[in-house]
């Protein structure tokens, strides 16, 4: 009866492991491949992780931008792609039948994409079609950007009335520039251009303004800057702008009213030439080929005619005539003695000439006087000592101003040591001693003297003897009634000047 039993209980057992295999069904699974690219030039995207939701493995793509996810359960999945640089990316996918594989391409953008761009620039100053700006303006827009962390930079593109010329500034940082070095009487015309580095540039309306006229300044002087010489025209009140760069050596600048031009002594490949240009500074012209050439190019001058068609200028011993234009050079004197001519002046009536000549050592002065024939009909300065220089005729031509060290020194540098001015009188060949009148002061040099338009002042320099020390700019107003004799300062640190 036992053995039954057993066998019966191993039949039972057998049975029911044969019917729970049948109960428990095998689970299904799929596979989920893709490749992950650069939205635009599909360029595939390494290390981008993938995940699912619901979960199941996380992998990062291979360096082709491929990933393969195998054994996933059957179902809906939401698969990711995820990476820094780029925005997110989710596509939705269903796995129904037992190894189905579900292929992905995933294309991402790169997170510049949700940038937004920066506002249009806003032009604030100056107003639009605004006059009589100065040389230098001050430009000012605003601008805003919706991405706070965004870095704006601008552009500024600067056009203008006279010519096909533009002006490209780039890579500002603020929302202002001062624009230097304008013309006068010109319109520009300017724009800004915004960029976040991000989007495309953003490009502003277009405004215009316009500088003022160029000034009649009667003052011209030279001014020292690293060496070079440049030209700085002024009214009395010292409102000045620059008529040459201060990378030109420019000196000894002589303006004309009726040519409307000013002239000047420029070096070209170490000789100095005669330049002509317009009172702002335009329109540069050479004039001169054979150069102005003396002893001390500090020292050395030359003329204009009254109507400014015509120069005359030194080179050595010869003193030369020449047009405006550059042409029609023509030999006007050569000293007799082989001395060198280092300046000169013609009078206003155009009938005489004064020249002072010295040796190679700028001493064994004579200032004399010769008629267009160039014959000398009048000697006033000879057989002295010291140096001596500054000649220039009044308008009437009665009067001729001049300068002369009467300490009489004389050494290699050509130091002076009490340089005076003096009026000498053509008619009755007399003179007066206006640096003393006016109370020169002691240990100091009055030089390079011009006679005012109306001959009632005269126009200076003034520095320390040591041949060092600044140069200042002095006028002296003469009454001849009271014998009054009046001497201020016009311009500091500037020497060589003119009045016209």
């Amino acid at each position: 009866m036992k053995t039954f039993n057993l066998f019966l209980s191993s039949i039972m057992f057998l049975l029911f492991v044969g019917c729970s295999e049948d109960l428990v069904e095998k689970e299904l699974k799929g596979t989920i491949k893709g490749v992950v690219v650069a939205k635009g030039d599909n360029t595939p995207i390494p290390n981008v992780k993938i995940s699912t939701s619901p979960s199941t493995s996380s992998l990062f793509t291979k360096s082709d931008g491929t990933f393969e996810i195998t054994d996933v359960a059957l179902g809906d999945y939401s698969v990711k792609a995820e990476a820094p640089g780029y925005v997110a990316s989710f596509q939705g996918i269903n796995l129904k039948n037992e190894a189905q594989t579900v292929n992905i391409i995933f294309e991402m953008s790169d997170d510049n994409s949700l940038n937004s761009p920066p506002t249009v620039p806003v032009l604030v100053s100056p107003a639009d079609n605004s006059d009589n700006q100065p040389l230098s303006v001050n430009l000012t827009w605003t601008c805003t950007d919706p991405d706070q962390d965004d870095v704006l930079k601008y552009d500024l593109i600067i056009k203008n009335s006279i010519n096909t010329s533009v002006l490209n500034i780039n890579d500002i940082s603020s929302t202002n520039y001062t624009l230097n070095n304008l013309q006068f009487g010109v319109t520009y015309f300017w724009q800004v251009v915004v960029s976040d580095g991000v989007n495309p540039k953003v490009y502003s309306e277009i405004k215009q303004f316009k500088t003022s006229s160029t000034p009649n300044n009667r003052f011209h002087y030279a001014k020292k800057s690293n060496g070079n010489y440049y030209l700085v025209s002024t009214d009395e009140a010292g409102n000045n702008f620059a008529v040459t760069a201060q990378t030109q050596n420019s000196f000894r600048p002589r303006l004309n009213n009726d040519a409307n031009k000013i002239a000047f002594l420029r070096n070209v490949g170490g000789n100095f030439q005669i330049f002509t240009a317009k009172r702002d500074g335009t329109e540069v012209t050479q004039v001169t080929n054979l150069p102005v050439t003396g002893f001390n190019n500090a020292e050395i001058d030359f003329s204009w005619n009254t109507n400014g068609n015509q120069f005359i200028y030194a080179n050595f011993n010869k003193l030369y005539r020449i047009n405006s234009d550059g042409t029609g050079l023509t030999l006007l004197y050569t000293t007799s003695d082989g001395s060198l001519i280092s300046e000169c002046d013609w009078s206003y009536d155009g009938s005489k000439i004064v020249l002072k000549t010295n040796g190679l050592n700028g001493y064994g002065v004579k200032i004399f006087i010769i008629d267009m024939a160039g014959n000398v009909i009048k000697t006033v300065l000879s057989s002295v000592t010291g140096g001596a220089g500054g000649v220039n005729f009044s308008i009437d031509g009665k009067k001729l101003l001049y300068t002369r060290d009467v300490s009489g020194f004389e050494d290699v540098v050509y130091r002076q040591l009490d340089s005076r001015i003096f009026i000498y009188n053509l008619e009755n060949n007399t003179e007066i001693d206006l640096s003393n009148l006016s109370q020169k002061v002691n240990g100091t040099n009055d030089l390079d003297p011009r006679f005012s338009p109306n001959d009632s002042e005269v126009i200076f320099v003034n520095t320390s003897n040591d041949n060092i020390s600044q140069r200042n700019i002095l006028k002296i107003t003469i009454n001849y009634n009271n014998n009054t004799y009046l001497r201020t300062t016009l311009f500091t640190n500037a020497e060589m000047p003119d009045w016209e």
